[in-house]
């Protein structure tokens, strides 16, 4: 008996897993009948019996053609493997940084960093497709299954299973093809958040309304946020009826009690206090006198950017404030101060004073009393800062057509039209994360968010340690496009040059930064592994022959990067190369990887050499790829190791054969 196990990666003849049926077998067994059905009812009595409320009739989730599908789609494994651009990593810029571009189909992408990356990503944004009918957005899925096949996994009727493979195969834009695309995405981009994590999704009026449903479902009613409206400054005088010029953000939480806990209250710089702080202080040094700065002021605040702000509608000496109310119900009535300006008493508010006596009379001093009619009671000034923070409202207008100038700005022309505005995206990045989060954008498009990231760390100085994951398709640009003509084939093109051009600019612009201003590239690539999953028998100690397994090097860092990262090893994450005799292994995450052939019994003797006196040297998993090991190595090799690991008392070091 050896310590030798088999595994098939990726299996597309393996059952799809469902970690949340795993986990209710393991914890609620008795829940189960023999035939492994699940039993609600005595899960519904066991729930009562700890006193918790049961709730028959409730909220009733979507249902759409596709959904089955949806189910299957967010547990099957990728069907892809990852490669890394070693030319572009390996640049003086990129080779320590821990920030990520991928390319590829994000549903793929995401289901590879599941391992590494479950409840690790802080915060996540997406500008999904908005299924507009002019967006270019369809359903596309090249996914082999057969009626039979997909009837079985997603438990569905035969005649369903057909109807929906109509559907994938034509290419539809329809609701329910949009809802069996961001099923399975916003599925897996759940697991991958912590625990006290946030997701942010922009969207518009055409499927806000089944967005919403679709994150209850998956997110749970009771972790949504907020819905944010966004005003934009588009022009919409084509309209027929009604001219819309606002979008949406849906904000959910992984646990909104976990977030409660872990994240502080959330807080904003008021928006366009800024601003207006500069403006007073710019007119004053112009020598405007009061009445003018306060006119220049109110007409800041016709600006839709300003209009939130129009309650600070008063101007003196020292700013613009707003009067703010100096009562409280229950406060006290025997005392007033005297107005200045009229040696009258003033008016004792009805409901009673906030402050003290003494309390009045040092706001009067300091000239922070606002005395207005004398038939009111006096309020107190509050000043507009440039510090100001609050509570974010849900009312956001961001400006994009500063967006549109950086793009022409970084590119020297507009190759992305409508890109998200960068401050947008800063301020979700600093509502939902901290200073050394890690953030996800799986819709990069222009890059926005990478861009948003480099920008907040570098405005923090040292302070600021925020690392993106950026996923991409390489969807192609129209060959008329601006794009197209200036050499940009996909929308990866752009993301990818957005990200330089914008890493070079806050160089340029913050000479003395430090931080991370790089990025290491990744892409999914066809599994290029013939071997045949039905001719495999775990029970038997040999696996299938495979033909033609020489391994280029390309094809073994590719097998190497998808499998390291199966094994729980982030992307950025070195890898160290280890001489066995001069059979080269890697070593990254306590996995050590014997990938090429010519591995040979002094391979073997060098490796327990290597255990023995290496004391950083501590693997707890030696994965082999069995194509490129005989059996009978594969077996010599395993029974080295059993019995180094007897003789050093060592429990968690085994040895794993995987195609």
């Amino acid at each position: 008996m050896n310590n030798l196990t088999h595994e098939i990666l990726f299996s597309s003849n393996t059952q799809p897993e469902n970690e949340r049926l795993a986990l209710l077998k393991q914890h609620f067994p008795n829940c189960f009948d023999k035939h492994g059905a699940f039993l609600p009812e005595k899960m519904a009595d066991m729930l009562r019996s700890d006193g918790i409320p049961i709730q028959k009739e409730g909220y009733h989730y979507l249902n759409w053609l596709g959904k089955s599908y949806a189910r299957v789609l967010k547990d099957t494994p990728p069907e892809t493997l990852l490669a890394e651009d070693t030319e572009h990593n390996r640049q003086p810029e990129n080779a320590n940084s821990e920030n990520l571009l991928i390319k590829g189909d994000n549903l793929e992408v995401l289901k590879h960093l599941k391992h590494a990356y479950k409840n690790q990503i802080k915060m996540i944004y997406i500008d999904p497709p908005y299924n507009t009918g002019s967006d270019d957005f369809v359903y596309q899925d090249d996914r082999k299954f057969t009626p039979e096949q997909l009837a079985e996994l997603g438990s569905m009727s035969l005649e369903e299973a057909q109807r929906v493979l109509e559907f994938t195969a034509k290419k539809s834009n329809s609701h329910s093809a949009w809802l069996t695309f961001m099923y399975p995405r916003l599925y897996v981009a759940r697991e991958l958040l912590r625990d006290d994590g946030v997701i942010f999704i922009s969207i518009d009026d055409n499927e806000q309304a089944q967005l919403k449903i679709l994150c209850d479902e998956v997110f749970g009613e009771e972790n949504f946020v907020a819905e944010c409206i966004h005003k934009n400054n588009s022009s919409k005088n084509q309209a027929k009826f009604i001219g819309v010029s606002t979008e949406y953000l849906f904000v959910y939480a992984k646990s909104l009690e976990r977030l409660s806990v872990m994240h502080s209250n959330w807080r904003v710089k008021k928006e366009g206090t800024k601003d207006i702080a500069k403006k007073f202080k710019q007119l004053k040094l112009m020598g405007l006198n009061i009445d003018e700065i306060d006119m220049e002021i109110k007409e800041m605040y016709k600006r839709p950017k300003y209009a939130h702000l129009s309650r600070w509608n008063k101007v003196d000496e020292n700013g613009v404030f707003k009067d703010a109310d100096l009562s409280r119900q229950g406060g006290r009535k025997d005392y007033t101060i005297i107005n200045p300006y009229t040696g009258k008493p003033c008016v004792i508010p009805e409901r009673g004073w906030d402050k003290s006596y003494e309390d009045l009379l040092a706001l009067q001093q300091a000239g922070l009393i606002w005395y207005g009619d004398e038939n009111t009671p006096p309020s107190i000034k509050s000043y507009i800062t440039e510090e100001d923070d609050s509570v974010p409202d849900n009312f956001w207008y961001f400006d994009s057509s500063p967006d549109t100038k950086l793009i022409k700005q970084i590119f020297g022309q507009l190759i992305f039209e409508n890109p998200k505005p960068i401050n947008m995206i800063k301020r979700i990045i600093e509502l939902g994360s901290y200073k050394d989060s890690l953030i996800l954008d799986f819709f990069a498009g222009s890059g926005t968010t990478a861009h948003a990231v480099m920008q907040l760390n570098a405005e923090d100085k040292d302070n600021g340690n925020r690392r993106f994951i950026c996923v991409q398709l390489p969807e192609k640009t129209d060959e008329k496009s601006e794009a197209y003509k200036a050499g940009y084939e996909t929308i990866f093109d752009i993301t990818k040059a957005r990200i330089q051009k914008a890493s070079q600019k806050i160089k340029n612009e913050n000479p003395d930064y430090s931080g991370d201003l790089g990025f290491k590239v990744f892409q999914t690539e066809p599994n290029f592994q013939t071997a045949s999953d039905t001719d495999f028998d775990p029970i038997q100690p040999d696996l299938p022959h495979i033909t033609d397994t020489a391994l280029s090097d390309e094809q073994l860092h590719m097998l190497l990067t998808t499998w390291r990262v199966y094994d729980g090893c982030r992307l950025p994450e070195k890898v160290q190369t280890i001489d066995l005799a001069g059979y080269t292994a890697y070593y990254c995450r306590h996995h050590l990887y014997l990938l090429a052939s010519g591995f040979h019994s002094e391979c073997v003797k060098a490796l327990i050499e290597k255990l023995d006196n290496d004391k950083d040297f501590v693997p707890e998993r030696i994965v082999l790829f069995s194509a490129n090991m005989d059996s009978a190595m594969q077996k010599e090799l395993a029974q080295a190791v059993k019995t180094y690991a007897n003789k050093k008392g060592l429990n968690n070091l085994s040895v794993l054969a995987r195609v």
